[in-house]
């Protein structure tokens, strides 16, 4: 005869959080936001404290960084009758004490997302001084971007953006200041600070070499052993107008300027001559480009309606070329399908060259 015990679950539920204890204690920490800092909920420990403020504990390899309780993200909210954290930190800033820069941990703005972190936005400063460089100096969105560490379709943005924000000023429109300020309290961002020595702070990498549409397909391509294969060769085997990389990138003044200043060592008038040569003809061919555009504009044929206002241009057929995928043919800006994966195609090499 075997005896059995059986037990009954118990659900225990946790004991509710008073919302006023929570506000009075580590909620306070938020009533007044910490200025200059993003102040999300992962910065501050479960008593309300500024993690990267207070003193860094001492390593202990048995803690699991990942365990709830060490790291404070879940479980309870314990310390709500604890001394809130923020008197001492309030006095920090009062006696002139600095505050750590943000790290990664502190830019989580959910804290059961740890992949999730905020990325910097620009912040007025620099966007002011971006415009400033374009509109006074003249200078191009090119140099403004290598200058800064601002990449050049953003630098574009800004200029456009901030020429409409003026002119709305000017006409005397209402502009969502508020609400711009308090979006940008909320995220990191990029400073700017004028008259430093120091270069700025880059705010995003400037020189990615962006994908062309001749790279997108399925190539195979033999060689000899003895050939060398580099990048021309490879942006060759794609399609001959195709450049290489290094020149397909967008700053490749800056792999020049480097080279420069590699076999001129200590010679800043060099690179400074040198630069002063590329600005120049980067500004000839803005000029070439402008005066193309101004042609064109001029050849067209403009019918203003209420509404549209139609555009005639004279075309040749021969401009599509031989297999109709000439760049200058007909309907090439939206694009034509490429040809490796459509059935019957060869798609092996037939000879080597």
């Amino acid at each position: 005869m075997s005896s059995q015990i059986t037990s009954t679950p118990v659900l225990i539920h946790p004991s509710p959080i008073n919302p006023s204890s929570w506000l009075n204690g580590p909620g306070a920490a938020f009533r007044d936001p910490l200025p200059g800092s993003t102040n999300y909920l992962n910065a501050y420990d479960p008593q309300g404290n500024l993690i990267r403020a207070r003193a860094a504990p001492t390593t202990d390899p048995s803690t699991d960084e990942d365990d709830p309780k060490n790291t404070g993200e879940e479980g309870d909210l314990g310390g709500l009758d604890a001394v809130s954290g923020k008197n001492q930190l309030d006095q920090n800033i009062a006696s002139g004490k600095p505050i750590p820069k943000e790290m990664a941990d502190d830019l989580m703005p959910f804290p059961l997302n740890r992949q999730f972190r905020s990325q910097p936005v620009l912040s007025e400063e620099l966007r002011d001084e971006i415009y400033r460089r374009i509109d006074k100096e003249k200078k191009s969105v090119r140099t403004v971007s290598a200058e800064l560490g601002v990449e050049m379709q953003r630098v574009g943005a800004v200029f456009r953006l901030k020429t409409i924000e003026n002119q709305w000023m000017q006409e005397g429109k209402m502009l969502a200041m508020p609400y711009a300020r308090a979006v940008s309290a909320m995220l990191p961002k990029t400073p700017f600070v004028s008259g430093s020595r120091t270069p700025p702070l880059p705010h995003e990498s400037i020189n990615d070499l962006p994908v062309h549409s001749a790279t997108t397909r399925q190539l195979f391509h033999p060689v000899p052993e003895s050939m060398h294969f580099n990048r021309a060769s490879a942006a060759k085997a794609f399609s001959r107008d195709l450049l290489p990389a290094d020149k397909r990138i967008p700053h490749p003044e800056l792999v020049e300027l480097a080279k420069v200043a590699a076999q001129h060592r200590g010679r800043e008038d060099v690179v400074k001559a040198r630069r002063n040569e590329l600005e120049q003809q980067e500004a000839a061919v803005l000029n070439m480009k402008r005066e193309q555009k101004a042609a064109q504009e001029a050849a067209a044929q403009k019918i203003d309606t209420p509404r549209w206002q139609f555009r005639f241009e004279n075309i040749k057929a021969e401009s599509a070329g031989r297999d109709g995928r000439a760049k200058g043919g007909v309907g090439a800006r939206y694009g034509i399908p490429p040809q490796d994966r459509k059935k019957g195609q060869i798609k092996i090499p037939t000879k080597v060259e």
